[in-house]
């Protein structure tokens, strides 16, 4: 269940890996491709470095945000589940099917332990622009996530503001057998985007605060 499952539209695959007998294996870590531009590059270093008690699974992943292994596996999942509102599975995060953010530069790393995974993007979007809040709607909802019956339920977290803008979510998901809970957090510097998905069994908001502050210092170090 704790498998690190790196992508962005990481709710509902999450839960595939938890509900279902079959766990999607997340894509081989490789070296960046030879043509991943000086700009992807750039965006490692906003990256987080290796949290104590954990290791890397996956990444760093350097290059256009649409062609990351890790976007594409997410998207896939979103495709596959059938959920009460289809809307709610990439709700709140960026959207790759717009040409504009998945031609982005943008870096991804993935961190796991015993006790759940850390996924992080940082995204370089060619102006300034932020997810929508969490639609009413996606607040409490069901999906068919593997043939098992999952359900998501979301509360805005009280966060002090990072950056220029900055937003977070924890989501709780129950499905036949296992429970999760995934904590979230996006925050903008300008045209740079960061996203964190934090998984576990429970994910407490305090330590999600204190990602997110080691995020937002990191980011405030990148010049787009």
């Amino acid at each position: 269940m704790h498998k690190a499952i790196p992508g962005i539209f990481l709710s509902t695959l999450v839960i595939a890996g938890c509900s279902s007998a079959e766990e999607p294996a997340p894509p081989a870590a490789s070296a960046p491709p030879a043509q991943s531009s000086a700009a992807s590059a750039k965006l490692r270093a906003a990256l987080l470095p290796v949290p104590k008690g954990m290791s890397v699974a996956y990444g760093p992943e350097l290059g256009e945000f649409g062609t990351l292994k890790s976007t594409q596996q997410g998207l896939e999942a979103v495709r596959k589940a059938r959920a009460q509102h289809p809307e709610c599975a990439g709700a709140a995060q960026l959207d790759a099917a717009k040409p504009e953010v998945a031609k982005s530069p943008a870096a991804v790393v993935a961190f796991s332990a015993a006790r759940g995974s850390i996924t992080q993007a940082v995204v370089s979007l060619p102006k300034a622009a932020f997810p929508e809040p969490l639609p009413k709607q996606c607040a409490d909802y069901t999906a068919d996530v593997g043939g098992a019956k999952v359900t998501y339920r979301t509360k805005t977290l009280d966060m002090p503001t990072k950056g220029d803008q900055s937003r977070a979510y924890l989501t709780t998901a129950a499905g036949e057998k296992n429970n999760a809970q995934i904590g979230s957090v996006m925050i903008r510097r300008g045209t740079l985007i960061m996203s964190m998905l934090v998984v576990g069994q429970r994910v407490k908001p305090q330590g999600l605060y204190e990602l997110a502050n080691l995020a937002d210092q990191n980011l405030a170090r990148v010049k787009p």
